[in-house]
C-alpha cells in the first residue's frame, strides 16, 4: 500500500517506463523504445533527481550549512529542481539563466520561491537558441554571485553527485523496469550527467549495452564535426563545449538530430503516444527511431523523456498546430 510522503522531495524518481510502440509503428521501424517518463517528476523534468542528489551529498559532506544560499547556472530544469528541493529544506536558491531560455521556466522558479537572475545573450545570439557563449556569460554571473553571497555552488557541469543520481537510481530503475532486456541507451548531451550516469550504470549490469550520444546537427562537437554555427533550438544541451562529466570511452556511437526532426518527433509523441514533452525528448526519440531503422534494427532501446512540453508553450515547439 502506498504511504504518505513526508515532503515532495520523496516524490522524486521512480518514474514509470512506457513502451513507445505507436510511434515506432508509425515510423515503420523494427524494435522497441522504452522511455522513462522523467517529466512526471515534481518539477516536470529529470533534473529533479540531480538537484536532490547535489543538495543531499553537499549536506552530508558539510559543504552546505543551514542558512547558506545555493546558486546554480541553469537552462531552467535544474533550477526548477533546486527551487523545489531548497524550498522544502529551507535554503534560499538563486538561479542564473540566459534570457534565451523559455520564459515558463523562469516564472516557475520564481513561483517556487527562487531568486532568478536573467543574463543577456551574447551579441548576435537568437532568443530560444542558447549557445556555448551565452552559457559562458551565465557561468560568469553564477561565479560572481557565489563569491558575493558566500553561497554553495550546485555545479551540475562538474559535481559527481549529478552522475551519481543517474548511475545509482535512473539506470537501476531502467534495468529493473525493462527486466534487463536492454540493448541500447541513447541520450541528448546537456550537462552530460544523464549520459554518464546511465551509461556507466547500465554497462555495469551488462558490458555490451551500446550507448549513443545525441547532438544537434549544428553543434555535433563530440562527433567531431566542424562547428560553423552552433545555434539550434534544442534547449538544455548541444552547447558545443567539452563536458567534464562525460567519459568518452563510454560512447559507442553518435547520432545527430536537426531542429526540425526534434520538433516533429516531439509533436508526433503528443499525437501518437499522448506524451507531451520538450525538444530534447523529441531528439532522444528521433535518435532511437534512426537507430531502429538502421544499425540497431530489432533491438531494445532505453531513453529518458526529459521534461514537459508545458515548459515550451512560449516557443515554436507547439505553435500553430
Amino acid at each position: 500500500m502506498s504511504r504518505i510522503l513526508k515532503s515532495v522531495n520523496e516524490a522524486i524518481g521512480n518514474t514509470p517506463m512506457v513502451h513507445l510502440s505507436r510511434i515506432a509503428a508509425q515510423a515503420g521501424v523494427e524494435g522497441n523504445i522504452f522511455a522513462k517518463m522523467e517529466y512526471l517528476n515534481p518539477g516536470f523534468s529529470k533534473k529533479d533527481r540531480v538537484a536532490l542528489q547535489m543538495i543531499e551529498e553537499a549536506e552530508e559532506a558539510g559543504l552546505l550549512k543551514k542558512g547558506q544560499a545555493v546558486v546554480e547556472l541553469t537552462s531552467g530544469n535544474t533550477g526548477t529542481g533546486l527551487s523545489i528541493v531548497c524550498a522544502v529544506k529551507g535554503y534560499h536558491f538563486i538561479a542564473c539563466m540566459s534570457k534565451g531560455n523559455s520564459t515558463e521556466r523562469a516564472r516557475m522558479m520564481k513561483a517556487l520561491g527562487a531568486e532568478v537572475v536573467l543574463v543577456d545573450q551574447a551579441p548576435g545570439s537568437v532568443k530560444g537558441q542558447v549557445s556555448g557563449e551565452d552559457l559562458a556569460r551565465v557561468e560568469e554571473t553564477a561565479q560572481r554571485i557565489t563569491r558575493e553571497r558566500g553561497a554553495f555552488r550546485a555545479d551540475q557541469f562538474n559535481l559527481a553527485a549529478t552522475v551519481n543520481a543517474h548511475e545509482q537510481h535512473t539506470a537501476k530503475e531502467m534495468w529493473e523496469q525493462a527486466s534487463g532486456n536492454i540493448d541500447v541507451f541513447v541520450d541528448f548531451l546537456g550537462s552530460g550527467s544523464t549520459f554518464q550516469g546511465c551509461a556507466s550504470g547500465l554497462k555495469k549490469f551488462r558490458k555490451d549495452i551500446r550507448c549513443y550520444a545525441v547532438e544537434p546537427c549544428a553543434a555535433a562537437i563530440y562527433a567531431g564535426h566542424c562547428i560553423t554555427d552552433g545555434a539550434h533550438k534544442i534547449q538544455g544541451g548541444g552547447y558545443s563545449m567539452d563536458l567534464p562529466l562525460v567519459d568518452k570511452t563510454l560512447i559507442d556511437g553518435f547520432i545527430q538530430v536537426s531542429d526540425g526532426e526534434a520538433i516533429e518527433t516531439a509533436r508526433a509523441l503528443a499525437r501518437t503516444e499522448g506524451v507531451f514533452a520538450g525538444f530534447s525528448s523529441g531528439a532522444n526519440v528521433c535518435a532511437a527511431l534512426k537507430l531502429l531503422g538502421g544499425i540497431e534494427r530489432g533491438k531494445n532501446i532505453v531513453l529518458t523523456l526529459n521534461d514537459s512540453g508545458l515548459k515550451y508553450l512560449s516557443t515554436d515547439l507547439y505553435e500553430d498546430l
